[in-house]
């Protein structure tokens, strides 16, 4: 008999519609591949819900805050069920991005320069020199991300009520988005976005012709190994298992080689049509439906 996958997708966050997409997805390969699958549109009453369910393993496709931060995580150690990704507490250092940003530097792997302040010293424009990036603590996919160029780009912040009380301010790095996907202990390739507006923001994320993927990225080799080594070091300075995507920035803008600079580690990585972990699995030779029955597998459940 097959063995049982629950998995998780929707919740409350800001990243619902996403994840519901994700989670689908995931079902379809799952099935396909034989494994009896329960989808689970997630509500505050999962904790009832999943004990009657009693699934041999939770594939965890949840994105955004209360699914990739380390509370659903906690829930499923304290049923103890198996589940996929990371654990609970890479997965809140990880969606917390100013703890992220201190676990980096102390393995070594720069940043760009930042600190937390309240919202309203980010509206003063006093946390640091223009031009600087705002930053939710706890949110993905870029929601709440606002770019200040200029004094005038500061009062986008007054309306901004996903940013929260405390933000995240970083120097603004000029040059190329550059991601990577981690598969257990190896990377798997760099990816180059260029999207069509300012910034891979989240319409970028998922909106068809809204961003251009390059694989591999064409950029200087020795960069390309050496995004590829931040990345794995990111996903072990956190504890991370499973797969992760790391995000950089690379400046490029005095000619190449340039500088890399580490962003954050995403825990969760969307799993859509769209999304860059599956573009570049498949790249790397691993289609979507190894890749998400690797995932079981790696979380603890054979048939």
């Amino acid at each position: 008999m097959s063995k049982h996958v629950a998995v998780l997708m929707g919740g409350w966050s800001v990243e619902r519609e996403v994840s519901l997409v994700s989670g689908h997805a995931v079902a379809v390969a799952l099935k396909d591949r034989g494994w009896s699958v329960t989808e689970i549109d997630v509500d505050r009453d999962i904790a009832t819900v999943l004990p009657g369910i009693a699934p041999d393993l939770v594939f965890n496709a949840l994105h955004g805050r209360w699914g990739e931060d380390g509370c659903i995580q906690g829930l499923c150690e304290l049923l103890k069920i198996p589940y996929t990704h990371s654990g609970v507490l890479a997965s809140a250092a990880a969606m917390n991005k100013g703890v992220a940003r201190r676990l980096f530097t102390a393995a070594g792997i720069t940043c760009p320069d930042g600190q937390v302040v309240s919202r309203e010293a980010a509206i003063a424009g006093h946390a640091m020199p223009l031009p600087f990036v705002v930053k939710p603590l706890n949110e993905g996919s870029s929601v709440g991300v606002r770019i200040v160029m200029g004094e005038g780009d500061l009062a986008q912040l007054k309306d901004a009520e996903a940013l929260g009380d405390r933000v995240l301010v970083e120097q603004f790095i000029p040059g190329r988005e550059v991601t990577v996907a981690v598969m257990g202990d190896r990377a798997l390739g760099v990816l180059e976005i260029t999207p069509a507006g300012n910034f891979y923001d989240y319409e970028a994320k998922y909106t068809a012709g809204k961003s251009i993927h390059v694989l591999p990225a064409p950029i200087n080799a020795t960069v390309y190994d050496e995004a590829m080594g931040l990345a794995l070091r990111a996903h072990q300075a956190l504890g991370c298992r499973g797969v992760t995507r790391a995000d950089l920035r690379y400046d490029d803008t005095s000619g190449e080689p340039g500088n890399l600079y580490m962003l954050e580690i995403n825990t969760q990585p969307g799993l859509t049509p769209m999304s860059l972990v599956p573009e570049i699995a498949a790249f790397s030779g691993t289609d979507f439906a190894d890749l998400v029955e690797w995932m079981v597998e790696d979380a603890g459940c054979d048939r």
